[in-house]
Parts: C-alpha cells; sequence; structure tokens
C-alpha cells in the first residue's frame, strides 16, 4: 500500500554480482516473541510474521482476517531497539504484511504476551470481557494489541502521572487506537468503552455497560473494582538478552537465504551494478512490504534487499528552507516531524501548512499501515503504478521536490516533474522529499486539503482527494482579494497520478479580484480537470468533488465580511454550517469522542443467574488469544492444504485446467475435481430439504465464481498461489446466454418453486382496497443490492481420515448436523463413518450455514483421495466471490391510501436474484412479508418470483428478506407522505397496528395475547426518552440557517415474527460436581454458551442443596459433536440460545428429579448436604448423571413476535455526499431477557451491521457476475467512526410473555432492521438540499418523489442533493433573487 521505494513489485532483471557472497554475513535471524529468543538460518524471505507464528510457534492470537493489512486481526506491536540513543521504538504492525527476514534483533508482543490464562492476564483482556468488548472473538486479539500499543507509547510522554489505575492515554487516542480495527460483531461501542477506561481523562459514568459496576454507583468504589493497570507491571519491557545481541552486532538481520540488508548507498549500488550478475533474477525492494496490501503478489522473487539500513533514506533535515524525509522513513514518523516541525514555525502560514499535510496524512490507510509504509514507497507507488495517493496530492500542492539517485549521478526535480516521468529504472532510487516553508510578508499563504472517502478517519481510498496552497492579498481601498498565485491539485480521481490544475491557477491568477463569477468559472474549469479514465466509477460524483473542494476554498474568501487579517488568521477554522444556538449538550460533550452512549437495562433475579447481565463465556481467553478456531488447530502430520479454483465465466464449458508456467512445477500435489468423488457417491457440496448445490461444475461451470476444483499443494501459500495461477481452458460455442439478471430470468421462465408451506399468505382484498383509497400510486420501483458477510473468520475446514473408512472434520460452521450428511453422501459412506466437529465460530451472520459445507466437504473429498489430513483456509478474495450474500431484488409497488395517510391496500411485485441453486431462496418471500407487514396495510396482495440466474448461489444473511421487507414498507410510507406532502412519521402513526390487525395480518398465535403487544409502548416511549419532538423542530431550525449541511430525523419500527425449532441438549454432571453441557448449537459470538451456562446454573440451583454452589463457575459448555448431540439442526434465526436453553433445562429437571430422593435422605442422616457431597453419594448409589432431552416447542408457541423501534439523526454535507450519524436511540424488547448484557450486544452489533447494508457496503459484480468488490480496499464495513456519535439503546423487559422460554425474547437479527431509520433520516436530509436547489432555481418546491438507492453512499446522496447544486447556487446569487 504504502511501500516500496524503488517501485512496487519491481520487475526488472537484476544481475547480482559473484563477490556479493563476500558482503554477506551469513548471520542467522534472532528476533524475540512475548519475551522468547528465536534464532533461524534458513528463512524463505516471503515468509511473513504471521506464517511463522502461526505454522512455527504457539502463538495463535495473529489471525488472518484479510491478507491486506485492512482490517488489523494480525496486529502485534514491533519493537525496535536502538543502542546508539538507548530507546526503543515501539509501534503495532500487520503481520500478515511485514517479512519476517526484516525484524532482525526486534522483539515483537502478541496479546498472549501480555497475559494469559496460566501467567494471569492483562487488564486489557479483563476490561475487554467485563466491557463485554467480545462476540465471536476473531477480532479480539488484534483491537487489544491495537489498545496496547497506544499505551505504550502514551506512557513515554511527559504528560502529569495519572490517577492510580490510569495511563497518560487520553479518550480521543483511546479510540482512534482502534478506528483501523475492523469487527464485524459488537457494533464498536464496547470495544471503544474498554479503551477508553484506560484513558486518564475519561469519566467512568460516560462508559457502558460493564461487570465492575452499575450506574449510578458511588465512583471510587466503582473504581475500586476496575481490574487495576500499572504501567510499571503492564507494560512489558525489550527483552534484555536480545539488547545485549543487538549491541553486539549491526542488528541488521539475517543476509543470507536471498535477503540482503545494504547499510550504505555504495553496498546497494554494488547490488544494482551488472558485472557478474547471474542473469534472470527478479528483485524486491522491501522497506514495510505494505504495497503487497493493494498489489497482491502472485509469483516469487529470487532477491529481497531491505533498503531501511541506508542513513540516506532515513534522513529527516530541517532548516530554514523546509524538511526533508529520507524516502524510508515510515509515514507515520513523517507526520510526527511534520507536527514538530510546525510548532517550531514562527509564521502561522508556514506551520499551517505543515500542520495540514500532517493531518492529511492521519487519514492515510491505518496506523498499522502508516507505522511501516514509508513515505517515499508511496510516491513511487503512484507514479508507477497509479496507485490513488494522497500523499502525493497534498505534497504536490505544498511545492515538494524530490532527490533522486541516478547511477551516480545526484538529481533535484520537483515532484510535479517526478511524477510525469517514465518509472525510475533499476539504477536510480529516490533517495528523499523535500517540503519548503511559504512565507510572504504582504500576502497571506493559505493551504487546505480534501477528500471525500466512505470513512472519516481513513483507512478508506477517497473518490477525490485534492489539495490548494494560494497566496492571497488584499487591497486596501477596495478590501477584495486577489490570488497572486496558487497551486491547484487533484488527484484519486483514475488518472495517472495527482496534477496540478494549470488551468485552473491561470484562471484564478489572471488578476481579477474574488467574486461569485469568477468562482462559477473556476468550478467549471475544476470539472473539466478531472476527468475520470474509462471503467472508473461514479465519474459524474468525482467531477461535481472538484467544484466542491474549490468552492470550499474560495467562498470563505469571498463571503466574509470580515478584514482580511483578523479573518484569514482564522480561516482554518471557517465552517459553511452556520453556528446557531440549539441545546445539544449531549453532542457537544462527546464533540472530541467518536461515539458515546448510554445503555438501559433491566436486572430481573427471579431465574438468578438467568436473566443476569454476566460477561460472555470465555471472552477473557478471547481477549488473550487463547480461543481455538479451526485454522488455530494444529496440522496433523502430513497434512495438506487446499485452495478452489472457480470459473470467471457465468456459463461456460471447462475443457481443461492448466497452469501458469511462473508457478513451480512441485506447487502442486494434486487437483481434485468431481471426477474425483468416490464411487457410490455423489456430487454434492451442500443440501437442505429445498434443494442441493453440486460441489464441483461438471464439463459446465455455470456461474463466475463456480467451483470447478480444488488444489492441493504442502502448504497454504502454495495452494492459493496455485489457484491463482490456474488457466481453466474455456468453450463457449452453442451455449445460450447465461442468465445475468432477474429481467432474463423472467424472459426465460427461469424460478425455482416456492413450496406451499412456504408460501406467503395474502391479506384482504386489493381491489377492495384499492376501491377505498383517495389517491393511488402505481407501479413504484425500488431495486435493493447484495450484502457480503464480512465474518473476520474467513471459512475454514480440516478434514482428517481415520480408521475403518471413517473421516473427523473441524468446521467453522453453524449447522454442522447438515454438513454430516452432505459428507457423508458425497463420499457414499454411512453417516456414522463420519464425525463433524465444531467448537466456535468467528462470525457467522448466516454466511456459515449453508455457504460452509462445499468448503468442508472439498476438503473430505481430498483427503479422502489422497489418504491425508487436509485443511484450507479461504484468502478473503476467494470467500467474497464464493459467498453469494444476501439476496439482490426488484420490487414494483402499487399503493392506494386515504387523504389522512391510512393506507387502504398494497401490491408487490418481487423479482428474488437467487442464484445458481435453491440454497434457503424459497423462504425469502415468506420472510419478506412477515417484515412488511409491520404496518396496517389494509390489504395486501404480492406476487414473487425467485429467479434461477448465473450467479453464485445467494444464501441466508442476518435477517435473510426480513430486512429488505421492512425496508419496502419504509419506503412505501415515505412515498405516501411526499404524496400527501406530509410527515412521515405522521403516516407511520396512521398504520400502526392495533392489537386485532396484528393479529389479523400475523395469526393470533404469533400475535399472542393483547398484553404481549409492546409495539405501541415501545413507539410512544421512544418518542418521549428521544425527545423526537423537539428535536424534529431543531433540524427544521438549522435547516433554514444552514445552506450546505443539512440535517434529517426519523424513527421507524420493527415487526420480526421468529420460529423456535426443536433442538437437543445433553447435561452431565461429573464426579467432583463440576458440569459439562452439549448443545445442538454453535457458538458464533451470540454467547449461546453464556446463556446456556446460566440456564444450566438455574436449573441444577432447584435441588437446593445447603451452603453456596456458585454453579455457573462449575459449568462447561463443549463443541458441538455431532456423533455425541444428534439433531442439532441450524443455528440460525434468532431462537437457537433460547431452544438450546430450553433444552439444557428440560436435562436439568431430570437430573433434579433422579437427585432430590438422594438428597432428602442424605439430609436426615447428615442435617444439611452441600453440592459436592450430594454428587460424591449419587456416584456412590449409581445414580445417572448424565441427561438427554429433545425440545420440542408446541406448535401453536413455535413463534411469536418481536418489537423494537429506533430513531436516528443525521447530517449530510450537501457538497460531497458524506453522511454523518449523529444520535441514534434504541428501544427493544427482548421479554425477560436471559443475558441483557448479551442481547445489548446482539442489539448494537445487528444495528451497525444494518447500517452497512444502508448506507456503505456495495457488493457489485463485473459485466459476467464476478464479484469485484473483493477486499478491504473495495467493500467498507462500519467502523468506529462511521456508528453514531451518540448511541443509546434500552432492553425493555417487558415482564411475563406466556410460553416462550422464561419469558425471554430473540435479539440477533431483528435490531438490524431499525438500522433503516438512518436511511430515513438521511432520505429526509436530502429532501431539505432539494427543497433548496429548487428553490434557487425559482421552481415549485413542493416535495418531488425520489428513491434513495441502498446502499446510501457518497455518489448516491450527492447525486440526489444535485451534481450541479453548487452551479444553482451561484446562479441564484449572481442573478440577486
Amino acid at each position: 500500500m504504502l511501500e516500496l521505494l524503488k517501485s512496487q513489485q519491481l520487475q526488472f532483471f537484476l544481475l547480482l554480482p559473484a563477490w556479493l557472497s563476500n558482503m554477506s554475513r551469513d548471520r542467522n535471524l534472532v528476533f524475540a516473541v512475548n519475551g522468547q529468543r528465536f534464532e533461524l538460518s534458513d528463512v524463505d524471505p516471503s515468509t511473513t510474521v504471521l506464517e511463522f507464528l502461526r505454522l512455527h510457534t504457539g502463538f495463535k492470537s495473529v489471525k488472518l482476517g484479510c491478507g491486506e493489512g485492512g482490517c488489523g486481526a494480525c496486529l502485534v506491536l514491533l519493537s525496535r531497539y536502538d543502542p546508539a540513543s538507548d530507546r526503543v521504538e515501539d509501534y503495532t504492525v500487520s503481520s500478515c504484511l511485514t517479512l519476517l527476514c526484516g525484524i532482525g534483533g526486534c522483539s515483537i508482543t502478541t496479546t498472549e504476551g501480555l497475559g494469559n490464562t496460566k501467567d494471569g492476564f492483562h487488564p486489557i483482556h479483563k476490561r475487554f470481557s467485563g466491557f463485554h468488548a467480545s462476540q465471536c472473538g476473531f477480532c479480539t486479539p488484534g483491537m487489544c494489541i491495537s489498545l496496547y500499543g497506544a499505551l505504550v507509547n502514551a506512557e513515554k510522554t511527559d504528560r502529569p502521572e495519572p490517577t492510580k489505575g490510569f495511563s497518560k492515554l487520553t479518550v480521543s487516542e483511546a479510540e482512534r487506537a482502534i478506528s483501523g480495527n475492523l469487527c464485524r460483531c459488537t457494533g464498536y461501542r464496547p470495544i471503544a468503552d474498554a479503551c477508553k477506561s484506560f484513558a486518564a481523562d475519561v469519566d467512568i459514568e460516560d462508559l457502558g455497560l460493564n461487570t465492575f459496576w452499575r450506574k449510578g454507583e458511588d465512583k471510587e468504589a466503582s473504581l475500586s473494582r476496575l481490574p487495576p493497570y500499572d504501567q510499571n507491571t503492564d507494560i512489558r519491557g525489550f527483552p534484555e538478552f536480545l539488547k545485549e545481541e543487538v549491541k553486539a552486532s549491526d542488528g541488521l538481520g539475517v543476509e543470507k537465504c536471498n535477503w540482503y540488508s545494504p547499510v550504505t548507498l555504495d553496498e546497494l549500488q554494488c547490488l544494482f551494478g551488472q558485472d557478474g550478475m547471474d542473469k534472470g533474477h527478479r528483485v524486491k525492494l522491501v522497506v514495510g512490504n505494505t504495497s503487497v496490501g493493494y498489489y497482491k503478489e502472485n509469483q516469487r522473487w529470487d532477491r529481497y534487499i531491505d533498503l531501511r539500513h541506508i542513513p540516506e533514506l532515513q534522513v529527516i533535515t530541517k532548516d530554514k528552507t523546509g524538511i526533508e524525509i529520507g524516502a524510508a522513513v515510515t509515514i507515520t514518523k513523517s507526520i510526527k516531524e511534520l507536527r514538530d516541525f510546525s510548532e517550531c514555525l514562527p509564521n502561522l502560514d508556514s506551520g499551517n501548512i505543515f500542520r495540514r499535510l500532517a493531518d492529511h496524512a492521519e487519514k492515510v490507510a491505518s496506523w498499522h499501515i502508516r507505522n511501516s509504509g514509508s513515505l517515499g514507497g508511496n510516491l513511487v507507488m503512484a507514479q508507477r503504478e497509479k496507485f490513488p495517493s494522497d500523499i502525493v496530492t497534498v505534497l504536490l500542492a505544498a511545492g515538494s521536490s524530490v532527490h533522486i539517485l541516478a547511477g551516480s549521478k545526484h538529481e533535484i526535480v520537483t515532484l510535479d516533474e517526478f511524477l510525469k516521468r517514465p518509472p525510475l529504472d533499476s539504477k536510480s532510487l529516490l533517495l528523499s522529499v523535500k517540503i519548503p516553508i511559504w512565507e510572504s510578508r504582504s500576502s497571506k499563504i493559505l493551504f487546505e486539503t480534501y477528500r471525500a472517502a466512505p470513512r472519516p478517519l481513513g483507512n478508506a481510498l477517497p473518490y477525490l482527494n485534492a489539495a490548494f496552497l494560494a497566496e492571497v492579498s488584499q487591497c486596501d481601498s477596495s478590501k477584495v482579494i486577489h490570488i497572486k498565485s496558487c497551486r491547484m491539485v487533484f488527484g484519486a480521481h483514475g488518472h495517472e497520478h495527482a496534477v496540478r490544475a494549470r488551468r485552473l491557477e491561470e484562471v484564478l491568477v489572471g488578476g481579477r479580484a474574488l467574486s461569485l463569477s469568477l468562482l462559477r468559472e473556476a468550478i467549471e474549469v475544476a470539472k473539466e480537470t478531472v476527468v475520470p479514465e474509462d471503467g472508473i466509477s461514479s465519474p459524474d460524483y468525482r467531477r461535481s468533488l472538484a467544484a466542491a473542494f474549490v468552492f470550499k476554498f474560495l467562498v470563505p474568501l469571498i463571503e466574509s465580511t470580515a478584514p482580511m487579517t483578523k479573518y484569514l488568521d482564522g480561516y482554518a477554522n471557517y465552517s459553511l454550517a452556520k453556528d446557531i444556538k440549539q441545546d445539544r449538550k449531549q453532542l457537544e460533550d462527546v464533540a472530541a469522542q467518536l461515539s458515546y452512549g448510554k445503555q438501559v437495562i433491566e436486572v430481573d433475579k427471579q431465574y438468578s443467574p438467568v436473566g443476569e447481565p454476566v460477561k460472555k463465556s470465555l471472552s477473557t481467553i478471547q481477549a488473550s488469544g487463547e480461543a481455538v478456531y479451526v485454522d488455530d488447530i494444529p496440522s496433523p502430520t502430513n497434512c495438506l492444504y487446499g485452495a478452489f479454483i472457480y470459473s470467471t465465466k457465468p456459463l461456460a464449458r471447462v475443457k481443461g485446467i492448466r497452469f501458469s508456467p511462473r508457478l513451480p512445477k512441485d506447487a502442486v500435489i494434486s487437483v481434485v475435481s468431481f471426477l474425483d468423488i468416490p464411487a457410490g457417491g455423489e456430487n454434492l457440496g451442500s443440501r437442505t430439504v429445498l434443494g442441493n448445490e453440486a460441489l464441483f461444475s461438471d464439463e459446465l461451470a455455470h456461474c463466475a465464481g463456480d467451483r470447478v476444483a480444488f488444489v492441493v499443494a504442502e502448504s497454504q501459500k502454495n495452494a492459493d498461489l496455485a489457484a491463482e495461477a490456474a488457466l481453466i481452458d474455456y468453450d463457449t460455442e452453442d451455449l445460450e446466454p447465461p442468465i445475468l439478471s432477474v429481467e432474463d430470468a423472467v424472459e426465460r421462465s427461469s424460478f425455482f418453486e416456492v413450496p406451499s408451506f412456504l408460501q406467503p399468505k395474502q391479506v384482504g382484498n386489493f381491489s377492495e382496497g384499492m376501491a377505498e383509497a383517495d389517491h393511488k400510486i402505481l407501479s413504484a420501483r425500488i431495486q435493493l443490492g447484495s450484502q457480503y458477510y464480512f465474518y473476520l473468520e474467513n471459512q475454514s475446514a480440516l478434514a482428517i481420515p481415520d480408521e475403518d473408512n471413517c473421516m473427523v472434520i473441524y468446521s467453522s460452521m453453524q449447522c454442522p448436523e447438515f454438513l454430516h450428511g452432505t459428507v457423508a453422501r458425497c463420499l457414499g459412506v454411512p453417516e456414522h463413518n463420519i464425525r463433524v466437529i465444531t467448537r466456535r465460530v468467528g462470525g457467522g451472520f448466516g454466511g456459515k450455514s449453508m455457504r460452509s459445507m462445499p468448503v468442508a466437504t472439498a476438503c473430505a473429498v481430498a483427503a479422502q483421495k489422497l489418504n491425508r489430513p487436509v485443511r484450507t483456509y479461504l484468502n478473503r478474495k476467494t470467500d467474497m466471490i464464493l459467498a453469494g450474500g444476501r439476496h439482490p431484488m426488484k420490487i414494483t409497488y402499487s399503493v392506494g391510501f386515504k387523504s389522512n395517510g391510512k393506507i387502504t391496500a398494497l401490491h408487490l411485485d418481487v423479482l428474488i436474484n437467487a442464484g445458481l441453486s435453491a440454497d434457503i431462496s424459497p423462504i425469502v418471500p415468506q420472510n419478506i412479508v412477515g417484515a412488511l407487514k409491520k404496518y396496517n396495510w389494509g390489504s395486501l396482495s404480492f406476487e414473487f418470483k425467485v429467479c434461477k440466474t448465473n450467479h453464485t448461489s445467494k444464501s441466508a444473511m442476518r435477517a435473510p428478506g426480513e430486512v429488505q421487507g421492512s425496508f419496502i414498507a419504509e419506503v412505501v410510507i415515505e412515498h405516501v407522505a411526499s404524496a400527501l406532502l406530509m410527515e412521515p412519521d405522521a403516516i407511520r402513526n396512521v398504520n400502526i397496528h392495533t392489537y386485532d390487525s396484528l393479529s389479523l395480518f400475523y395469526g393470533s398465535n404469533a400475535a399472542g395475547a393483547p398484553k404481549d403487544y409492546t409495539g405501541p409502548s415501545i413507539w410512544s416511549k421512544l418518542d418521549s426518552s428521544s425527545d423526537l419532538a423537539r428535536r424534529a423542530e431543531e433540524v427544521k431550525e438549522f435547516n433554514i440557517h444552514n445552506k450546505w449541511i443539512k440535517r434529517g430525523i426519523s424513527r421507524v419500527p420493527v415487526v420480526y415474527e421468529v420460529t423456535v425449532r426443536p433442538t437437543p441438549g445433553k447435561v452431565s454432571v461429573l464426579s467432583d460436581g463440576s458440569v459439562v453441557v452439549e448443545v445442538g448449537g454453535t457458538e458464533l459470538g451470540q454467547g449461546l454458551w453464556t446463556k446456556v451456562k446460566q440456564m444450566v446454573a438455574f436449573g441444577l440451583g432447584l435441588i437446593q442443596c445447603d451452603g453456596p454452589m456458585e454453579l455457573l463457575e462449575k459449568v462447561r459448555v463443549v463443541q458441538t459433536d455431532t456423533l455425541s448431540v444428534i439433531q442439532g439442526g441450524w443455528t440460525a434465526g434468532s431462537t437457537t440460545s433460547e431452544a438450546n436453553c430450553q433444552a439444557v433445562k428440560l436435562c436439568c429437571d431430570t437430573l433434579v428429579e433422579r437427585l432430590r430422593p438422594l438428597r432428602d435422605s442424605l439430609r436426615e442422616q447428615m442435617g444439611s448436604v452441600t453440592w459436592e457431597v450430594l454428587i460424591e453419594q449419587a456416584y456412590l448409589q449409581f445414580v445417572s448423571l448424565s441427561a438427554s432431552a429433545f425440545y420440542c416447542p408446541e406448535s401453536i408457541l413455535m413463534r411469536y413476535l418481536n418489537y423494537g423501534a429506533a430513531v436516528s439523526e443525521v447530517e449530510i454535507d450537501v457538497l460531497t455526499g458524506e453522511t454523518t450519524i449523529l444520535r441514534s436511540d434504541i428501544i427493544y424488547d427482548c421479554g425477560k431477557s436471559l443475558n441483557p448484557a448479551v442481547d445489548l450486544g446482539q442489539i448494537e452489533g445487528a444495528f451497525v451491521q444494518g447500517i452497512g447494508f444502508f448506507m456503505l457496503e456495495e457488493y457489485t459484480t463485473n459485466s459476467e457476475g464476478l464479484v469485484n468488490t473483493n477486499g478491504t480496499w473495495t467493500y467498507k464495513i462500519p467502523t468506529l467512526d462511521t456508528i453514531p456519535r451518540v448511541f443509546n439503546v434500552e432492553v425493555l423487559n417487558s415482564g411475563h410473555h406466556k410460553g416462550r422460554v422464561l419469558s425471554s425474547k430473540a435479539s440477533g437479527e431483528p435490531p438490524l432492521l431499525l438500522a433503516a431509520s438512518v436511511h430515513c433520516a438521511t432520505r429526509t436530509a436530502i429532501k431539505e438540499a432539494r427543497r433548496q436547489l429548487l428553490s434557487w432555481s425559482g421552481m415549485d418546491t413542493t416535495d418531488s418523489p425520489f428513491q434513495l438507492d441502498v446502499p446510501a453512499t457518497l455518489p448516491i446522496v450527492k447525486g440526489l442533493c444535485g451534481l450541479d447544486s453548487i452551479e444553482g447556487y451561484l446562479h441564484w446569487r449572481m442573478s440577486g433573487k
């Protein structure tokens, strides 16, 4: 990403001198991991730190989430000792990118090194656990290291000593420490709270729900229970033995195994020399290796040259002319030097330039990438690879120059000239960058930078960036402002690299005074300058951004009435949003924070410990990295590794597979295809009652992403390289065109049948309802795209052949039972020959229900063919291409309604893109209707077509169908409101169900008793608790006074029907009184094991022994094993936890009944009986202490409804389309929550995942259906800086619910639907921007209908606000209207 001084993927051929070996010191590679010394003599130089740690040590906390440096799951702390200064430099790095040979003499710290089960946990681990900040746990080790790195560096500062138990870290630093880490489960708020609990300036009353104190408790008492932190004991020092070794050597690391570390330019020149070189060697230049996160490497290098030890590349020189920074200096260090330099400059203008450079650079990538990526590498990538660099843009505007060494010739050229030159040749090297000081005695120097990107704090490439430097002066008499000179630069718009807009500069410096007319001309020229290349997304939006940035830069100079000197001194603080008086205390309180919130829960101890906010089971070992996921299981002897070869064509014959010549001949062990399915077996990849899917395509590949083969190698790296190097020979002759749209499917009648038992039932008579209507909207359209799961743990499996033709499979899986049967049928063996084990899953969200089956089955087929264990861990790209994701669909609706907003009839025609196989698609229509029925439509009719297309099979994703159905309902409501010129909230109020209409739409069984219908009370309560009426008026007032920032607020309800499914359970009491539990469900992070433990403790506690029982700590839930507990079913649909809890409760009831007579007998003999004594006697008297049960709910109790509501307020930038979620308030009914802390986490996490669907995540394909948003660079899930600034959640305890499991209700999926409130609020804000634009044009400002697409990304929002809104404003201003 930010790498390679010479060039990214340097592909020229260097001939290394034969005498070079004499220069090599032939040292071993020495380093430390968690204080343990490692010395390696033979290292593959392409080995990353992550590979080494995971394959050759016991430290498995570093996880491979993306392989791009974009998720933070693999972070480690890298510490480097400098004997000259006797100082240690500590910084976090992505171990998936960092090369092992480059860490010689360094110390690595993983989260296991902070603390663990054996040595005791670190306060970070304890606080993450106590603040409920870990759910699936896969991201947690990286989060802990991010925080630890921030703590280590904060303690080095000269800040005042903090209060005992806290650190020198600030709240802002604590939050930003994890801003580059991804989490798909929690919604980030509890993670941020755990981090902020270490900050010296935190108010602990602002911290959220935790296990250490209750809200309102005495502050000192609360602090006393917070796990203590002491920098003297909790910050690990650099190993002394390694210090001594570094002092005794030059600390450069290995110079063997084809890794070279020159220490002078002369040595480097020798490496670049021609005489005596071995012909044909491929050489790579390395600093931080972060470039491979963006430009994937699919080939091997023969030589690696580490440039970090050459002094000329590490230079930092400051003088009166500017600052010079060596090309190998990291981005992080460059930022620090720029800030330091700005502070020592007496001139305000010059200081501002360097501060702005530093500020903008902090939005490049993330901390862990900036810590290792180099400044020069970023520039060379931009020059050579057209990398959309922010750094190049801002440095170009600042007038920077570069120092180049070409052979023996030193050359200094402007950055502008450098970018225009051909890429550096094999004998040229970028040495440094010089940024000048700008000063003017008679003028002011203004410098501003801009970027528009999906994430405010970086870790996302911009659609466009810009930087403008201008020397301005003001005429004393006229007070008009002139631009004497300027540098206007645009970048990241699909051009070769950042460019100076010369024509724009000429227009602005032509001697004319700044005015609206000049501004209008400048904007037109700016738009002509930014011309994205063909194929670049959103070209019109990018051009509009050029206008927006120029407008933002110049309009303060034109519209200000302040004297120039006074005004320009404060120019940097100018805001386009006027400061109007509003009572916004909450927002003001968190101005410096990324997110803050209040959580309201009610603890019910009726069934204690059920109902208490107990921390998640094993969350502490998740934080310490000791929790074992499938890929953490040590590889068995002779284990092989596999990777999928998939089709890139949507419909084509597969004539054969060959491999690129660049792949080493011994890289591939075997290629497994449909031809290798055993005799008697089936080509079966997944199965349900709704249909099957083939494991491999046969002679015909049916979609881009269809699994063609499974290549097997000796390592996962080799398997991935082989899969990437696979070349498929296709033939499409005489084949029909593929079906790539739902329209094509309709035309060719390509559908999946929806079984009668899954067909939703219509309500009322649509024709009669339309006849009652005063108004009608006919054939309006909605289009909804897909969404990818983005679990942090990719699909993984391990298959181990066992005796007697048996197979043991470890799979990250939501439904092991179905995998069990699939593998048995595929291999053609009885099911008793197969055993599937799932301990925990690193996030699922439906993506590990069906889509995991082919992954594990392919391993099983390969393992049987080769009679060796076979495992796989899909890389992120392959996972995204094969996953399928959420169902895209197109909806046409007609609606009739009264003048008061009461809807009388609604009809839908829905085309669902199911992809290649049925999967769970036939269920989706029923789910859509279930969520759609949350309003009383009068009458409701529909027609669904589940379309079979040549796309990858779409599958279950959290709230499959329900999220679309609920959103369709809100679109209809908003459309009706627009037609009637009414507020959407008023339309919602009119159409919310009464109990009678609820029973009509859902049926009396699902609706339950009248007191179970808590929807209306939640709706009213939220109105009050969120202060909706007052805030809505404030929003209106704000919008009146602000042209370029608009706000919107919206409230939406959810009614969500769930089904409780039969499930097994098993509880066994061991001889010491400890308890082991097995359930059919799998732990995904949803807190299943935690709730089950609580239920077992409650259920066994009913025996009422004497003395403290403390059963909760005696209970352990163990992995799911399909030969131990059968009929486990699906872990899906939000009800798995309650069903499993009820199953183990039945087991406990059985055990209590068995033990009660013995207890009574012992009491008569002994007077009192403890739990331990009772169990000891039960063993002696041969009482069976293992009980199994199969919970099968009564049919009338299987279905029930969940209720909730949310209010969200957003702010949009009319000029760029950026949306900020100011506040979200949620009330959600969990009945009597089994664990309110777990349910709170589910609510927040689901809501934020919904924000991703509605606002951020674009899961797109190319014209042939191949997924092209296939990594963290192109697919953007929410991050800490994109969640609500104020995030308030109340878990409503609605009392007794007859027939529910201890009166509890589900929480996993329904809250996701409430994120539509953010989308609706955004629509409201856009509506205000559109009204304003119409008023400038002198047109009728009456609402005109418009559709806000999902996701509502920056280009979409800006497009609806008006790509030419600035031009409209200027025309309005200049016309005098």
